[in-house]
């Protein structure tokens, strides 16, 4: 049976917000916390954009829950020697609570250096090449690697945690889930499809960690709560490769029109019926999902802890 999370969207909230809603997931019986991590939110309406490594080590004061990066891209932007790092002293603050999510990222994030933005096929390679280099630091040994795409030269991280921090990989396609599951120690997606779990499973990821997520828009006013989801996060509806090829916000609200709010009513999660919310829970769960996270949309974050605290949680399959 899966375990429940929350997503913190760095998107959508500055630090402190971030805190405190990690604090609510805890006391409302969440048990694990995403965070995600974006240099641009993916429109000016959302409106953040903090750096997630500042946020997590906030984050190990504040919660004892464990936190994953939902996703991390350790390939253009940070180059994966400094990922590592990261990664390994978020590991040491939260006590060995710590997982390594990574995917092939965004150009909204990734293109800001001036870096030519690759083509899907040369993202996946340059992936493993930066989960190789990032594994051989996180044991504190000290590395030199002269591979295809990265370079790392007498380089030794001395704050290691005592245990290999998990590195997870988000696939949304069958050539990314079938890396994920030669090379992850666990296996990302957002949408709860079980061909793509067992593609997972059978290619290699076995019993390994399935994680996936979902956002929604608790309110008592649903066509609010569809306006809401219309203005903020449009850009999760619009169809083919955008979200990884458009370099600017900018880009994405030129495409808003592309999105209605039937479309949006049609797809998210909107009010505060609670077997729409309990249902899109156990459509993971009933996928083949270990560990389910949802994010709420809306600006009733105290409302909605309470709503899942007391009728959401309660019904899912544990």
């Amino acid at each position: 049976m899966p375990e429940y999370g929350y997503h913190l969207s760095c998107e959508q909230y500055g630090p402190a917000e971030l805190v405190e809603q990690a604090r609510m997931a805890e006391q409302a019986g969440f048990q694990a916390l995403w965070i995600s991590d974006h240099y641009h939110p993916w429109n000016d309406a959302q409106g953040q954009s903090p750096f997630v490594w500042s946020v997590i080590g906030a984050l190990s004061e504040a919660v004892s829950l464990p936190v994953e990066t939902a996703v991390t891209c350790p390939t253009v932007r940070i180059h994966p020697a400094v990922v590592a790092q990261a990664a390994a002293t978020s590991a040491v603050m939260t006590e060995g609570r710590f997982r390594l999510g990574v995917g092939t990222g965004e150009a909204l994030n990734e293109h800001i250096l001036g870096d030519r933005w690759p083509p899907a096929q040369v993202r996946m390679e340059m992936l493993e090449e930066s989960v190789q280099v990032m594994r051989r630091l996180l044991t504190g040994e000290e590395v030199s690697h002269h591979g295809t795409y990265y370079t790392v030269e007498n380089a030794r991280l001395y704050t290691v945690p005592s245990e290999p921090v998990p590195i997870d990989i988000s696939g949304f396609g069958p050539k990314a889930t079938s890396l994920a599951a030669r090379v992850a120690d666990g296996y990302i997606t957002m949408m709860p499809d079980e061909e793509m779990v067992t593609r997972y499973r059978k290619g290699g990821g076995g019993t390994k960690l399935v994680s996936g997520g979902t956002k929604v828009c608790f309110g008592h006013d649903r066509d609010e709560c569809v306006r809401t989801v219309h203005d903020l996060w449009y850009n999760e509806q619009l169809p083919g490769e955008m979200g990884q090829v458009l370099p600017t916000p900018r880009h994405f609200e030129q495409l808003k029109p592309l999105v209605t709010e039937d479309t949006v009513r049609e797809n998210v999660v909107c009010g505060d019926d609670v077997d729409q919310h309990v249902a899109a829970l156990k459509a993971f769960a009933d996928a083949g999902f270990d560990r389910v996270y949802v994010n709420q949309i809306g600006a009733d974050q105290r409302g909605f802890f309470d709503f899942y605290r007391t009728k959401v949680l309660p019904q899912l399959p544990h």
